[in-house]
């Protein structure tokens, strides 16, 4: 008995010992643990005949918990039972009506509602693939996002019957079946479906009608939200879709946890992480039309929310949301998300509760992802030996002037050194495989970076930048378009934008390159709005900049806003603001120039504007 005491005050003190000589030993055991059960399950889900796939997740999961709630929305409830009937009168509808057989692809341009997952299992039920369309674009961009998927079907809902007629003809020319979901439409060229699914079968669909399905075969289309160009419509073959599903597991997601999703469900966070995840794991999801930060947490309290995501700015903005003393009135335990700001997560935490927060990496085409499974604020990831083993990757230096990786004479790249920023690149193997973009072998290509390390290996280019810590710690610098090179150096823009909102004046910062004629590189400019009841103060910008940031950072033009551009899942648009640069004569906004003899900043007049193109006037 004496022994057995000794070995567990041993075992005891072993534990403290490790915490203390290791502080993040326990995190990194639980995560390598996940990580071990979703390596150990995956190989059974993509080795099985016929193939597992998520759909059939799904309906283990009606087979287990019929009556469990499944999705709720608004005042609604759905089991997983009635979901799984809902969905089969839709793919019975769309097998008697569209013709669809297994392989074909089906466009779906919906709001975040209940038809949107009932409408991609239906798909998934007949062996279909779903292009998940942004339903905010509007006309080119709309019809371009059609064609690069190669769908034969576009289904919308009712209340977006305007942007579908608008690109009708164009539709019609390709000869696309069009189905709104209403019970009766007037427009030809388009039939109703409504109709068609109230008077179906909800009997079960036969699991034959997608025995072709592998886990190469294409299970959705997601749109990249980038803030230059068209979108490109990322292929998610089955694999990657059960890759990003696993991941919330790996978080910690558990099948008693309900899930609040308000991203747009056609983004992969709210479409893989949320709704797949949930169905993984066989969770609750709660759908919400859009995000809302007055009714976030009213929401949270309604529905017993126990997960939430996050991704761009959403957590600041609940952040500067008015106070109220039920602000830690909740059960939420864990965020998931990425894109939150070092000072939002402390006071995101001070004000909201101990919310477990799960920052993570990763691109909806990238083939590597990190996770911060260890707490640490502002990082992204942890450099993990078994990680990097199992899923190569390095940092490389990278030229900013010449946009591309360093190499050496051997003509191979070069890793950084720990604290130095560099490109992260990863390799592609059999187990991470790069999808590319659908009908765009021209982009694909682009992403690929040959003879990195040894003649004819292949690695993804993520288009980010990197910096790791003294343990070994990862964060996320930039995006490498997002930087740009001003009197020989280096230029952060998300360095610049946060310093200049933690000016008194300043609400947001977009900040960005403009070429200006007879300099070399980009000088800094920042689109900024300012704080409710605040004015823009020249003085004390100008006394805040040169005093946060090098001269070379110091943003040389001043642009102001009622409110910034930024995409469906708040990345800031850079891309129309490059374009149009700080001339006064094409821009209506209130523009301001660093001014260094005054020590302030002055407008920009067109006359101070043409002083600049001669020369006169120096930055």
């Amino acid at each position: 008995m004496i022994l057995l005491y000794f070995n567990l005050i041993n075992a005891i003190l072993l534990l403290f010992a490790l915490r203390f000589r290791y502080p993040y030993f326990i995190a990194e055991a639980k995560y390598m643990c996940r990580i071990a059960i979703s390596i150990y399950r995956t190989p059974k889900f993509l080795k099985s005949n016929p193939f597992y796939t998520l759909v059939d997740r799904f309906l283990d999961s009606v087979q287990k918990n019929p009556h469990k709630a499944f999705i709720r929305f608004q005042d609604e409830t759905y089991s997983y039972a009635q979901s799984d009937k809902q969905s089969n009168k839709i793919a019975r509808s769309l097998l008697k009506h569209a013709g669809l057989h297994e392989g074909d692809t089906v466009a779906l341009l919906l709001g975040n509602e209940p038809m949107f997952l009932w409408m991609w299992l239906a798909l998934a039920k007949i062996g279909c693939s779903a292009a998940l369309l942004n339903h905010n674009i509007r006309s080119k961009s709309l019809v371009h996002c059609f064609t690069c998927c190669g769908a034969t079907v576009l289904i919308a809902g009712a209340e977006l019957q305007d942007s579908v007629e608008e690109v009708l003809p164009a539709l019609r020319e390709q000869g696309i079946s069009v189905y709104m979901l209403t019970d009766q439409v007037t427009a030809e060229g388009m039939e109703s479906l409504t109709d068609k699914i109230a008077q179906a079968s909800d009997e079960p669909i036969p699991a034959d009608l997608r025995a072709n399905i592998t886990f190469s075969s294409p299970a959705v289309y997601i749109y990249t939200s980038g803030t230059t160009g068209l979108p490109k419509a990322a292929v998610i073959a089955q694999r990657r879709l059960w890759a990003m599903s696993f991941f919330p597991s790996v978080c910690g997601l558990k099948s008693d946890d309900v899930v609040y999703i308000c991203l747009p469900l056609y983004h992969s966070a709210g479409f893989t992480l949320g709704f797949g995840g949930a169905i993984e794991r066989g969770a609750t999801v709660v759908v919400k039309s859009k995000f809302s930060s007055s009714q976030f947490w009213d929401d949270c309290r309604k529905y017993n929310v126990t997960v939430i995501q996050y991704i761009g700015e959403t957590m600041r903005y609940l952040c500067n949301s008015p106070k109220r003393v039920s602000d830690q009135v909740h059960n939420v335990r864990m965020a998931i998300g990425n894109g939150i700001r070092p000072e939002v997560w402390r006071t995101f935490i001070s004000r909201f509760g101990n919310v477990d927060i799960k920052e993570f990496y990763g691109s909806t085409e990238g083939t590597l992802g990190f996770l911060n499974y260890a707490g640490k604020i502002g990082a992204v990831g942890r450099v993990n030996y078994f990680h990097k083993k199992i899923y190569p990757y390095a940092l490389v230096k990278f030229d900013q002037e010449q946009d591309e990786p360093v190499r050496n004479a051997e003509g191979f790249c070069i890793e950084v050194v720990k604290g130095e920023t560099g490109l992260l690149v990863a390799k592609i193997t059999q187990k991470a495989q790069f999808g590319g973009y659908a009908r765009d072998p021209k982009q694909t290509e682009k992403k690929k970076l040959y003879n990195v390390f040894e003649k004819g290996d292949v690695y993804f280019n993520s288009g980010d930048l990197f910096r790791t810590d003294h343990e070994n710690f990862i964060y996320f610098q930039d995006r490498v378009g997002d930087t740009f090179r001003w009197k020989g150096e280096n230029v952060s823009t998300n360095e610049v934008s946060d310093i200049l909102t933690m000016a008194t004046s300043i609400e947001e910062a977009n900040v960005y390159g403009v070429t200006v004629q007879g300099y070399e590189g980009r000088t800094g400019m920042a689109t900024i709005t300012l704080k409710k009841d605040h004015q823009f103060e020249p003085d004390a910008i100008f006394s805040h900049v040169t005093t946060y940031l090098p001269s070379y950072a110091r943003p040389r033009f001043i642009r102001i806003q009622d409110c910034l551009a930024v995409t469906c899942t708040f990345k800031q648009l850079k891309g129309k603001l490059v374009e149009e640069g700080f001339n006064p004569a094409v821009i209506t906004d209130p523009l301001f120039v660093l001014h260094e003899m005054v020590k302030s900043y002055r407008p920009l007049t067109r006359d101070t504007y043409q002083s600049i193109l001669d020369g006169h006037f120096r930055l």
